[in-house]
C-alpha cells in the first residue's frame, strides 16, 4: 500500500517543496495550511489527483487538527509520516515584542507540532508499522541573533520537544527527528534580504551560498524513509556549514583557499 505523509505549512515555500518531494517518491500526501485560498491553488498545480488531499487547518487548533487527521485516515487508511513545517515569525527587538505576538508564535511553532504529533501518533501505532515525524526547527534555535526572541526561542524549544518525543515514541515504532535549515533561498528571503545581508551570510557559510528549498526537502524525505531506520532524536542542520563554523570565513573565502 502507498505510504502517506502529512505536511503542515505546505501551501508555499519549503513546505511545498517537501510536498513535491514526497509525491515524486511515490507517497500520497496531505498538505495542510491555514491559508486555504493559496492551498487550493497549490493543490491544483500539484496535479496529483487521488494521491493528494489538501486541508485548510490551523495547527494550533487541536479540534481542527483532529478533524484533519480523521479525514486523512478516512481517505488513505494510514499515516506513515508527519512533517511539522508550519511556522510564523515576527522580527522585533526583545523589548518591543508584544505578549500577543510571543503567544501566537509559540502556539504555531511549538504547540502546533505537539498537537499534530499527538493526533497522528495513535494512527501510526494502530497500523502496527509505526512511522516517522520530522519537525522543522531552524538555525535560529541554535544560535541567537537580534530581532528573533520569540522565533528563535520557539525553535530552540521545538528541538528539545523533538528529543522528548523521540525518547517516548521510539519504543512505539515512531522515530522523531528534526531538520534545522540555515539561510534558504525562499521567496521571503529574496524579498527582504538586502545585498548586505546576503554578503554577510555568504561570508559565514563555508559553502558560500544559500540553501535551496529542494535541499531541505531531500533531508526531510531521507529522515522519513527506510534508510534512516535507526536515526532517532537527531537535529540535522542543513545549513552549508553555518553552525559548524561559529564565525565567518571571509579571508579564507576571498583568498580562494
Amino acid at each position: 500500500m502507498t505510504r502517506t505523509a502529512i505536511i503542515t505549512g505546505a501551501a508555499r515555500g519549503i513546505g511545498l517543496a517537501i510536498t513535491r518531494a514526497f509525491l515524486a517518491d511515490g507517497w500520497s500526501v496531505a498538505p495542510l495550511d491555514i491559508d486555504g485560498e493559496t492551498l487550493a491553488v497549490t493543490e491544483a498545480e500539484l496535479g496529483a489527483g487521488d494521491r493528494a488531499l489538501a486541508i485548510e487547518c490551523d495547527v494550533s487548533d487541536a479540534a481542527g487538527v483532529a478533524s484533519a487527521v480523521q479525514r486523512i485516515t478516512g481517505r488513505f487508511g494510514r499515516i506513515d509520516a508527519l512533517v511539522n513545517n508550519a511556522g510564523i515569525a515576527d522580527f522585533k527587538p526583545v523589548l518591543e515584542t508584544e505578549l500577543e505576538t510571543w503567544n501566537r508564535i509559540m502556539a504555531v511553532n511549538l504547540t502546533g507540532p505537539f498537537i499534530c504529533t499527538n493526533a497522528v501518533a495513535p494512527v501510526m501505532m494502530d497500523g502496527g508499522e509505526g512511522g516517522a515525524v520530522v519537525n522543522i526547527t531552524s538555525i535560529s534555535g541554535v544560535r541567537a541573533s537580534a530581532l528573533r526572541v520569540a522565533y528563535g526561542t520557539s525553535k530552540a524549544a521545538l528541538a528539545h520537544l523533538t528529543r522528548q518525543q523521540a525518547a517516548e515514541l521510539g519504543n512505539r515504532g515512531i522515530r522523531v527527528n528534526a531538520v534545522a535549515p540555515g539561510p534558504v533561498e525562499t521567496a521571503m528571503a529574496k524579498k527582504v534580504h538586502t545585498a548586505e545581508i546576503r554578503a554577510d551570510y555568504h561570508d559565514a557559510i563555508p559553502l558560500n551560498r544559500y540553501g535551496l528549498e529542494e535541499e531541505i526537502a531531500s533531508a526531510v524525505l531521507f529522515l522519513c524513509g527506510d534508510q534512516a531506520g535507526y536515526v532517532n532524536g537527531q537535529i540535522l542542520a542543513v545549513d552549508g556549514g553555518f553552525q559548524a563554523t561559529g564565525i565567518g570565513l571571509p579571508t579564507l573565502r576571498r583568498d580562494g583557499y
